[in-house]
């Protein structure tokens, strides 16, 4: 199956989604060639230490909207892995502030590596965490 129907497959609910994205109760909601959106509402159990959302679900969220964004790229066949995942926390986000919607964009997919960059956003459209990653490509 070529990646971006695989993806459409996840939104219309005929696949379902993996395991880590349901447990942390994230999903994804939109996809084109390149592109992907994985969104989720905070809740008190993302919570860290201090109250705000552990920077390992946004980074979660990251690495399958970016990891998705190649996959869109990718046809029947070919799969693909993570070599590095870099996030960068610019606001905290508490449970009950709406919902968050994290963009994975690829910049590159060719024969044998891919690079994509990631935004997280609020509903107000404010920039809440910056991402990028390098991803092998397994043919």
């Amino acid at each position: 199956m070529h990646g971006l129907d695989f993806l459409r497959g996840l939104i219309d609910g005929s696949i379902p989604h993996h395991p880590t994205s349901r447990t942390l109760g994230f999903r994804v909601t939109d996809a084109r060639e390149g592109w992907v959106e994985v969104s989720m509402e905070p809740q008190e159990f993302h919570a860290n230490a201090v109250g705000s959302m552990h920077g390992g679900v946004i980074a979660t969220m990251f690495d399958t909207a970016m990891g998705f964004s190649v996959s869109s790229t990718l046809e029947a066949g070919v799969g693909y892995t993570t070599l590095d995942l870099q996030v960068r926390y610019l606001r905290g986000i508490q449970a009950g502030s709406g919902i968050v919607r994290v963009h994975g964009i690829c910049e590159y997919s060719g024969r044998r590596t891919a690079t994509a960059r990631g935004e997280a956003r609020d509903e107000n459209d404010r920039l809440l965490a910056t991402a990028s990653t390098t991803c092998l490509i397994l043919r």
